[in-house]
């Protein structure tokens, strides 16, 4: 019985096709992370590209992840102001969140309890709309007053063990106290800080992300 003429053809282009298959592949979806926070994520005496939003997405894209990262701070912002607008400030198309607030509240000497309802009010929104989150918290120094930091710097970890989400235990972490890494006023990181956090915190978010897939 005589073989089909295209049989030949077709052996010899099978090896063609297999090399292109990974070109012919979808690339794979963009990600979107939103940033909620205060001065620090609103880039305070920042060029936006030296923010923290646009350093982090800069780290994940190192670590090869497809992502956008927006900015959504607001300088001054307290948890309370975080819950008030959460619902309009993380976009519905976003995949994960990071939760960086709480700085203020320290700073104002909020009481923890306030703070943890707060972000448990946030974190408890973001869910219910199948956004993920990752919890940053901030390290209280113990000049505040030992009773107060112990309480305050429970909070984030609560939160975080409460909603199983991923937790950042200090967003300022090798940051803090380095006046080489801060602007002047010894709080707001300087260009060189912003891309430390950043290059830390990417792979919190970056596993956060592939446990989303």
């Amino acid at each position: 019985m005589a073989k089909p003429r295209h049989s030949r053809r077709t052996l010899l282009a099978w090896p063609l096709l297999l090399a292109a298959g990974p070109a012919l592949a979808a690339p794979p979806r963009t990600k979107i992370v939103t940033v909620l926070g205060d001065s620090i994520t609103a880039g305070y005496g920042l060029a936006a590209k030296s923010a923290l939003p646009y350093q982090l997405q800069l780290a994940l894209t190192k670590l090869g992840v497809a992502v956008q990262v927006r900015a959504a701070g607001v300088s001054g912002d307290t948890t309370a102001g975080g819950l008030a607008r959460v619902d309009f400030s993380v976009r519905k198309d976003t995949d994960l969140t990071v939760v960086a607030l709480g700085a203020n509240d320290l700073l104002q000497g909020q009481d923890p309890k306030r703070t943890r309802a707060n972000l448990d009010g946030i974190v408890r929104k973001l869910k219910s709309r199948k956004i993920g989150v990752v919890l940053t918290g901030i390290a209280a120094p113990v000049e505040v007053g030992g009773g107060y930091a112990r309480d305050f710097n429970a909070v984030f970890p609560a939160v975080a063990r409460t909603h199983g989400v991923p937790l950042y235990p200090n967003l300022l972490d090798g940051v803090a106290r380095q006046p080489g890494l801060n602007q002047p006023d010894g709080i707001h990181p300087n260009a060189r800080g912003a891309a430390i956090i950043a290059a830390r915190l990417a792979p919190t978010v970056a596993k956060a992300l592939a446990a989303r897939a």
